[in-house]
């Protein structure tokens, strides 16, 4: 029951903090989806720094784990959301703004889930 509810309430803090980055996007633009990018971006981020502390040390619980990367960065990040996002750039025939967006979430998630886990490796080792 333990990794249940860790996972529910992860999730549930991590939709709340994706919505809340939602609203704060839409302060820069209604038409590019700046909240989802960035979530994905921090969540990513994130995800990477709890995988160096899981694989490097052993302060981290199985449940604190299932916490953190399946229900925070889980709830936070949305790979349905960038999809529909991106295919409503297609829809609308906005070619470079889908491209640019699935550009920048693929390169930027892959570069920020590295800089999390180099960081945080680098850390652990000071």
């Amino acid at each position: 029951m333990v990794p249940i509810l860790a996972v529910g309430f992860g999730g549930f803090i991590g939709a709340v903090l994706r919505y809340l980055l939602s609203l704060t996007g839409q302060r820069f633009s209604i038409t590019f989806p700046h909240g989802t990018l960035w979530a994905n971006f921090l969540g990513c981020l994130l995800l990477g720094m709890v995988t160096a502390i899981a694989v490097d040390t052993e302060s981290l619980s199985p449940a604190a784990r299932l916490f953190l990367a399946t229900g925070i960065c889980g709830g936070f990040t949305t790979m349905s959301t960038f999809t529909y996002e991106m295919f409503r750039f297609l829809q609308d025939a906005q070619y470079f703004y889908a491209a640019a967006y699935f550009s920048a979430t693929i390169a930027g998630c892959g570069l920020l889930f590295g800089t999390g886990l180099i960081i945080t490796k680098l850390m652990l080792k000071a």
